[in-house]
């Protein structure tokens, strides 16, 4: 390793985790282009050969021109993902299993039991009805 000292290990690595960052932002960029539904199919075509033919300026000019409306798309896009999410959970959570009800109902009706609400032929019918 003498002809390799370490000072240059250490700058190649540099340049290569560098050229790597820049493939990622890359990438992003064209994901955003795409992504921008307000831009119309010629800006597009503009940005997109502009970051394909002068990449390095392309996306630093990018960056700076678009980089607040970048962060906003990307904001937007979580908040509607996160949005999904969770009303998936709530519809999933709220569904009854198939062929009954839910283990709610149940607990409710052990519970109308326990108090003395129910008398214990009235639970056993009001139990079979959800079960079947």
């Amino acid at each position: 390793m003498d002809d390799y000292p370490a000072l240059s290990v250490f700058w190649s690595m540099l340049w290569f985790f560098l050229w790597i960052m820049w493939l990622f932002l890359l990438f992003k960029i064209i994901t955003d282009i795409f992504r921008d539904h307000e831009m119309s199919g010629w800006g597009k075509a503009g940005w997109l050969i502009f970051v394909i033919v002068l990449p390095f300026l392309g996306v630093l000019v990018y960056v700076i021109a678009r980089g607040k409306s970048m962060t906003q798309r990307d904001v937007k896009a979580a908040q509607q993902s996160e949005a999904a999410f969770q009303d998936y959970i709530r519809q999933t959570a709220g569904a009854a299993p198939a062929g009954g009800a839910g283990a709610d109902e149940l607990a409710k009706l052990a519970d109308l039991k326990a108090r003395g609400v129910l008398s214990e032929e009235e639970f056993q019918q009001a139990k079979t009805k959800l079960l079947t």
